[in-house]
């Protein structure tokens, strides 16, 4: 093997790392959870209003995906918008974050809609959280469409 090539394999890295932007773009909204979580629970209608095997199992597998989607949401907005100071006007941060994480497992796991209902109350909850701390001036170009 060429010492260029023993090189770059040496360089190359080990773990590829995923983030929700390449560039820390500063954009958050919770509404992109609500959307999935909205999914969630329509997806939980459609499967109780379904007898067909088949049509339940690909409800269940999207479900899935689409809370997977709402944890991701979530955990961008805990990890990169929220801040210590933030703690100052939503003293129950840590909490809501941690009800709304496990609310979305509980979503994974059941075809309750209760379970669903729930998830999108506490994502609500975050929007609110969102909103009590500048979120729509501080990251949105235009603030939030209506």
């Amino acid at each position: 093997m060429s010492p260029t090539r023993t090189l770059a394999r040496l360089l190359a890295p080990k773990t590829t790392v995923r983030a929700h932007c390449d560039l820390p773009c500063g954009v958050y909204d919770p509404e992109q959870a609500r959307i999935e979580a909205e999914s969630c629970y329509r997806i939980v209608e459609k499967y109780a209003a379904n007898e067909d095997a088949t049509f339940r199992a690909r409800a269940i597998a999207i479900k899935e995906r689409q809370a997977d989607l709402v944890k991701h949401h979530l955990d961008v907005l805990w990890h990169d918008y929220f801040k210590p100071e933030h703690l100052a006007t939503v003293p129950n941060l840590h909490d809501l974050f941690w009800q709304a994480n496990k609310q979305v497992s509980k979503v994974k796991a059941s075809v309750d809609l209760a379970d669903a209902k729930a998830l999108l109350d506490l994502v609500d909850e975050v929007d609110a959280a969102w909103k009590a701390t500048g979120g729509p001036a501080k990251t949105r170009v235009a603030g939030r469409p209506g």
